[in-house]
């Protein structure tokens, strides 16, 4: 048969037939874990019922949500030195944090009849949602790419990662500070927990963040994370579980409307707001060291813009310009810029996410 007309048979990886993979692969993921675990296919009880409602609701909202913010005019501003095939998308609303993330709060607290953790976890996202979001509104003020002062931002981040912290003190059994390791090792960490685990809330949002640059990126690793993690947490803690299966699937109903091309972006209101969730989930079931693993394609994306701004710096000659150690950070401009197309970028992204999570599973 000729090879031209079996090469045009092929499935055409686009950001549609993404999402649609992704989708049914998530699905199957969440009956297979009930199924494992013995869950009950109730609101409450399970994987599948909250990820399939949050993921309906956010998936239906969008279609209102993004045409308010189109007539809102909170087009996103793309930074100049980016690169350039980017500047095509400048005009596209922002912000769609602000429909997705209330919808998985609100199925996480309904389902869990506003369980003391689920209330506490949504609070903290919901708070890191509203810094993303005072982010976002002054870029659109300001008609720039820069937002409120990174200072101020961080500020912002610390201060409600303090107060969760305080929370978490008073409220956990002291055995929390304890870091379960492979093995059936432990890590008793005493005082030194409580600095950790406002680190982990502020370098899980900033890393998320960091991460959002792409179509559906952030969306669809977000909901993968999410999907292993409430595996992670489903023995030991079933009301973080249904929060993070809410999650899981409210970022799938926003891929919907953000997969390549995307018609709306997450914005900071959004991204955020998913990696606080993770961050606060992994410190209140006690599985940082799986959340690590989870969460490594987040935090190689913030550690090459470490790596690139201190190599700039390092090499900075008489002339003021330094060297560069990738062709752009964070790190999946890099492979943009190394010949990748934006869909395949995703793509790996999204197997290399799904391959920590099995990971994380057995490690945990």
């Amino acid at each position: 048969m000729d090879a031209k007309f079996l090469a045009s048979k092929r499935l055409s990886l686009n950001g549609q037939t993404l999402f649609w993979l992704l989708g049914l692969g998530l699905s199957a993921a969440a009956i297979g874990l009930d199924g494992l675990l013995g869950n009950a296919v109730s609101l409450g009880a399970s994987i599948t019922v909250p990820f399939l409602m949050a993921a309906l609701g956010s998936s239906l909202l969008g279609f209102s949500a993004v045409p308010l913010l189109r007539s809102l005019k909170t087009g996103q501003f793309i930074r100049e030195e980016g690169p350039q095939g980017h500047l095509k998308k400048a005009g596209t609303p922002t912000m769609g944090g602000a429909f997705f993330v209330p919808v998985a709060v609100a199925v996480a607290l309904v389902a869990t009849g506003f369980g003391r953790d689920t209330v506490a976890v949504s609070l903290l996202t919901l708070a890191y949602g509203a810094i993303g979001w005072v982010d976002d509104w002054q870029v659109i003020q300001r008609r720039s790419n820069k937002g409120i002062s990174p200072r101020a931002k961080l500020g912002l981040q610390v201060a409600v990662a303090v107060l969760f912290c305080l929370w978490v003190l008073a409220s956990q059994p002291a055995g929390l500070t304890t870091v379960a390791l492979p093995l059936g090792l432990g890590l008793p960490l005493g005082l030194l927990f409580w600095p950790l685990a406002g680190f982990v809330l502020v370098a899980e949002s900033n890393a998320t963040n960091l991460t959002d640059g792409l179509d559906g990126l952030m969306g669809g690793t977000g909901a993968i994370a999410f999907m292993g993690l409430a595996a992670i947490v489903a023995p030991t803690h079933p009301d973080l579980m249904v929060f993070c299966a809410a999650m899981a699937g409210a970022c799938l109903g926003f891929l919907l409307h953000n997969h390549n091309p995307a018609r709306v972006f997450m914005g900071d209101t959004g991204s955020l707001a998913l990696g606080a969730a993770l961050g606060a989930v992994g410190i209140l079931s006690g599985n940082l060291f799986a959340l690590l693993v989870l969460t490594l394609l987040f935090f190689a994306e913030t550690l090459s813009v470490i790596i690139q701004v201190g190599y700039f710096k390092a090499t900075k000659g008489p002339d003021g310009v330094g060297k560069r150690f990738f062709k752009m950070a964070p790190l999946h401009h890099h492979f943009e810029l190394s010949g990748w197309s934006e869909i395949q970028v995703v793509a790996v992204a999204y197997a290399v996410t799904a391959g920590l999570a099995m990971l994380a599973l057995q490690v945990r």
